[in-house]
């Protein structure tokens, strides 16, 4: 069987990892920097269940923050807004991301909220 290289990307909040994906799903390995965090958003295409492995997660779901730690978990259903953020001002945050839909296209992203310039609302 060959093997192949999984898709790497380097994000300004940290970088992901796809270690697998079909037709219906992607799983993603996610590490957000200490004191970073992803844009504010949500999606019309998929779901997507979180494990924390390292750190603590702040989770924002429809404006309500929530403290997911290591060995936990947390589900984001279709068109919820959310946000994860890494409080630590030290440790690395690190979860895996299952996303469950029919599209998982970077085009799927409605961004509420970014720091990084990239929110399509204000």
């Amino acid at each position: 069987m060959p093997t192949e290289r999984a898709s790497e990307e380097n994000r300004p909040w940290g970088r992901y990892v796809i270690l697998d994906e079909g037709h219906d799903y992607k799983v993603k390995r996610i590490e957000v920097l200490p004191g970073k965090r992803l844009s504010y958003q949500r999606h019309q295409q998929r779901a997507e269940h979180w494990f924390v492995v390292r750190g603590t997660a702040k989770v924002t779901l429809n404006g309500e923050e929530i403290l997911v730690p290591a060995g936990n978990s947390i589900d984001i259903g279709l068109e919820v807004a959310h946000r994860v953020q890494n409080p630590d001002d030290s440790e690395l945050l690190v979860f895996v991301e299952t996303q469950t839909g029919t599209y998982f296209g970077e085009d799927d992203i409605e961004r509420l909220e970014d720091d990084f310039g990239r929110a399509e609302f204000t």
